[in-house]
């Protein structure tokens, strides 16, 4: 899986905007009532069941706050959690770790969240060769996070943005005048651009994913919101001439039926914009 999206430098501006966005010119509240020397311990309790995710990131925010702050880390990302388990025991100045505090568990709970349905979606899946893709339907400025927690569930992230690979959706082929149209005009912008990225084609109907076969040069067609029966005849017109992935309001009362029509990947929107979160709590050791 393509993590390239995960580098040091994006992380750390990820996390450096959420301090300005959260601290601002100061936590008046600890400066206020914490000695500045006071040395202290706090653990990070799980409140739920689930896929816990984000200690990595937690890491990363504790050293930007304070780099003497230590970390004693008991479950990993990617593990299965349940009330009651300690993650986590930070060690260091008291005032630090009040400060990391509220991001640290914000970042966690909403990850875990995503990580877990994630988790859930793809074991259904399992015994197809279908392959759980999460959306660009992220929150703003938290994407980065909220797709690292994919990739940790079990699932596979899709394009990070919209400069990493080309979608051709609805709205573009109707305003192109139609797939033919939209496809050849992206083949000589990429063209003149010299940009070598890949084609996904969004269709409606077997009309459209025929339409799409005869312009060629795409790798992978997208059957939106079809039904499981036109899933099927449109994975057997298709072939192995484009890969296929299925979308449109699939849940885990729906996502089995979908798999078993043979396309190789299933996006689903949910997975970052409909999660619950996982309920922690970091509680100060006395």
């Amino acid at each position: 899986m393509d993590l390239s999206y995960l580098t040091p430098e994006r992380i750390q501006q990820f996390i450096q905007s959420a301090l300005v966005e959260d601290i601002g010119e100061g936590d008046h509240s600890t400066l206020a009532s914490v000695p500045a020397d006071l040395k202290k311990q706090a653990r990070l309790l799980v409140k739920g069941e689930g896929i816990i995710a984000g200690v990595q990131l937690a890491e990363h925010i504790f050293s930007a706050v304070d780099e003497q702050l230590s970390l004693d880390v008991a479950i990993a990302d990617g593990s299965s959690v349940q009330f009651g388990d300690v993650a986590l025991v930070v060690t260091g100045k008291a005032q630090s770790i009040l400060s990391a505090e509220r991001l640290v568990l914000n970042c966690m709970q909403r990850m875990s969240g995503i990580a877990t349905y994630t988790h859930q979606l793809q074991s259904l899946i399992n015994h197809t060769k279908a392959k759980l893709l999460d959306t660009r339907k992220t929150t703003p400025n938290f994407r980065l996070p909220e797709k690292w927690a994919v990739a940790i569930g079990g699932g596979q992230n899709h394009r990070y943005a919209l400069y990493d690979m080309v979608m051709l959706k609805d709205n573009h082929i109707d305003y192109a005048g139609g797939i033919q149209q939209a496809v050849s005009q992206t083949h000589q912008y990429l063209q003149d651009k010299n940009l070598k990225l890949e084609i996904e084609v969004e269709t409606r109907n077997l009309v459209e994913v025929q339409q799409a076969l005869e312009v060629g040069g795409i790798d992978v067609i997208m059957l939106d919101n079809m039904t499981p029966e036109q899933m099927k005849e449109a994975v057997d017109i298709i072939g192995n001439r484009a890969k296929t992935e299925a979308s449109g309001n699939i849940n885990e009362t729906t996502i089995v039926e979908v798999a078993e029509c043979g396309v190789d990947y299933i996006s689903v929107g949910a997975l970052t914009h409909s999660v619950k979160s996982l309920d922690m709590s970091l509680k100060a050791i006395q």
